[in-house]
């Protein structure tokens, strides 16, 4: 069987042990906060990094992953002898870090002619386990015979199809990613709505408004039933485990099934949400 190797980004949130399981490789984003540079996954925990963001002066900034890091590991990979790499981004629509792959894939076959290593790159256009979760099974599929090509279409296929929908409970970080409008953050504050949005495609929306914190978990059970393709499989994230274990029961008792798991959402991603987010991870109707 070809050697190979799979490759994404920290946005992914896969956790450690499944990151070990299915031997996938991630590189982390630099992300600063009130002037210090921290590397995800690296310096610090999810908890860590959720106080962090609740006491932080300044909305955080996270910096793409740059052309330069893409080559230095393809470097690596063929001083292995890979011959096969699969590298799964973050939406390319929300990051540059896509455009820096395959610049430096170009760069790294025009240095390398003739080179037997073959370099697959997929744009997710999703966050967090929405992409996490199919990388780990694209490495499992590798790992058991499956071809790259067959993979690479399965991976496709699985974004045509993946849907989010998360909320908060404050809206100031929103606001600040430009997610929603600051205008209608204000207003939404000022009645105590909260905004269901969707991420489909890369695109975010905002679905539906609730008043209140309490009527968050249940819109998004609601919009989970409401979208999700008949037995397709789900996942539920978040910033805090106990609201977390309240959203997979009510999505249990609307669908009849628990999750597949409960996931943390990761620094990059709870840059933009802030650290009182929920959300709902999950394959529709296929789009494309």
């Amino acid at each position: 069987m070809r050697k190979f190797a799979v490759l994404t980004d920290s946005a992914c949130d896969i956790p450690a042990d499944m990151q070990k399981k299915y031997n996938i490789d991630i590189l982390s984003f630099t992300i600063t906060v009130d002037g210090e540079s921290y590397i995800e996954r690296v310096d610090f925990t999810n908890e860590q990094y959720y106080d962090m963001l609740a006491k932080c002066t300044d909305i955080p900034k996270t910096s793409q992953i740059t052309m330069m890091r893409f080559e230095e590991q393809f470097e690596a990979y063929l001083a292995a002898g890979v011959e096969d790499v699969l590298y799964v981004s973050i939406n390319s629509g929300g990051s540059n870090t896509h455009s820096a792959a395959l610049m430096a894939r170009r760069n790294f076959l025009e240095e390398h002619p003739g080179c037997p290593m073959h370099i697959t790159i997929v744009d997710s256009r999703t966050y967090s386990m929405g992409y996490g979760w199919f990388v780990c099974e694209a490495a499992r599929k590798l790992a058991g015979g499956a071809d790259m090509r067959t993979v690479a279409d399965y991976l496709e296929d699985a974004f045509a199809r993946l849907e989010i929908a998360l909320s908060v409970f404050t809206l100031k970080f929103i606001k600040k990613s430009g997610r929603i409008s600051a205008a209608a953050a204000f207003a939404g504050e000022l009645l105590g709505l909260r905004p269901v949005i969707t991420i489909i495609d890369g695109n975010t929306a905002t679905a539906a408004k609730v008043r209140g914190d309490n009527a968050v978990m249940p819109s998004l059970a609601a919009h989970l039933k409401k979208r999700i393709a008949p037995g397709a499989l789900y996942l539920v994230g978040g910033t805090d485990k106990e609201n977390c274990k309240q959203l997979a029961r009510l999505c249990k008792k609307e669908l009849g099934r628990a999750p597949e798991m409960i996931f943390e959402l990761g620094a990059a991603v709870a840059t933009n949400t802030g650290p009182n987010a929920v959300a709902v991870v999950f394959l529709g109707e296929k789009r494309r």
